[in-house]
């Protein structure tokens, strides 16, 4: 079964699935998937990958995908990244920022610039939130020179779970190459922003949510300054709910951050604000603790684009490697044949941290081949 882009790539079970299309679109590599939850009550794909496939198919022109009829067995031959203006409406039991990750890696190859509104949950306790996206993606596509006006993630009313009824606009400009990157030192933290909102319950749990936070923090850092956002009416979505997200920038312009919420409603304990607060001040001195100059939510996306990269050598330095980032680097290996050198950095005594890893690799030379050269 060759594709497009050569031989056909086989796994099994259903991890990973949304990294392994996301690469089988940009390699052109047709992909299949086997055994997805076949031993369980109920077998095959979950409504919210059934979602993501749309999507995918949304934003490719001539993608073929097969899906057998108890949804455990998937065959996907990628189209062409297409862009656009799109719409889509995300399954509310995962949140937009599952989706948003998808079209972060896919959005700067496509023909068209991307321009879409992506409707349902914007915060839950899964995925990285749109806050964080907007906050850590957006400057991390910059460095490899995909900026402009139109790179922009905006939200225009929260929904949190279980109903969701949230809606977010993200645009994307189109790149022909990017730059290679030299990302070694993330540097000191010089502050700490954040946003604490709260839909259909009291604009108060937003500030004592702030006071909270800024209770463990201000002994860390001085310069902290926490927006309180309370949105009223139809912008507050369907479902009740809270949350806080923080984001750490130092003066190299690293951006690590943390975020939580609060439960659904109908499930889990009640979590008072105060509580919220502190426990996301202190997630954020952890992320601070692990370092790099990528924060774990984005270790992935920095990965995909150093291996896009013009031929030339780009160098980053993370953290720990999470569980999703170090099956990402397999994945890579197995679209793109490429592999990083990794090397191990251990802490110095002054900037007593965790392990670091430094992370090279030679750019495979990836072309927007539906761009056109200005």
């Amino acid at each position: 079964m060759a594709g497009g882009g050569g031989q056909s790539l086989s796994f099994a079970g259903c991890n990973f699935l949304r990294q392994r299309l996301v690469l089988s679109t940009l390699s052109g590599r047709p992909l299949k998937i086997r055994k997805i939850r076949d031993k369980e009550e109920d077998p095959g794909l979950r409504d919210f990958e059934a979602c993501f496939i749309r999507l995918l198919d949304k934003v490719t022109n001539g993608s073929r995908i097969e899906i057998n009829q108890t949804g455990t067995t998937l065959y996907y031959q990628p189209g062409l990244l297409y862009g656009g203006s799109l719409e889509h409406d995300c399954s509310p039991s995962r949140s937009i920022g599952y989706y948003l990750e998808g079209l972060l890696c896919l959005a700067p190859f496509m023909k068209h610039p991307l321009k879409i509104v992506l409707r349902g949950v914007t915060n839950d306790q899964v995925d990285p939130s749109v806050d964080v996206l907007k906050a850590t993606a957006l400057p991390l596509l910059k460095k490899f020179g995909i900026d402009g006006e139109s790179l922009e993630i905006k939200i225009n009313r929260r929904g949190m779970p279980p109903k969701g009824g949230g809606e977010i606009l993200f645009s994307c400009p189109v790149r022909k190459v990017l730059q290679p990157i030299q990302f070694t030192d993330p540097g000191k933290i010089k502050r700490i922003r954040g946003t604490a909102y709260s839909v259909r319950v009291s604009p108060q749990m937003a500030n004592r949510m702030v006071e909270s936070a800024r209770s463990i923090l201000n002994k860390f850092l001085p310069d902290i300054y926490i927006y309180t956002d309370h949105m009223k009416g139809i912008s507050s979505g369907k479902s009740p709910g809270f949350g806080i997200c923080l984001i750490a920038e130092t003066i190299n312009g690293t951006m690590l951050s943390a975020e939580l919420a609060s439960n659904p409603q109908g499930q889990g304990a009640a979590v008072l604000p105060e509580e919220l607060g502190q426990n996301c001040a202190k997630l954020l001195l952890e992320e601070i603790y692990r370092g790099g100059c990528v924060d774990s939510t984005n270790q992935s996306l920095a990965l995909l684009l150093m291996t896009l990269g013009q031929q030339d050598v780009s160098k980053v330095l993370l953290g720990p490697l999470s569980p999703y980032t170090i099956e990402f680097l397999r994945h890579l290996r197995s679209f793109f044949q490429i592999m990083f050198k990794i090397e191990m950095k251990s802490p110095e005594e002054e900037h007593k941290g965790g392990e670091k890893v430094l992370m090279t690799c030679v750019g495979i030379g990836f072309s927007n081949l539906s761009k056109t050269i200005r």
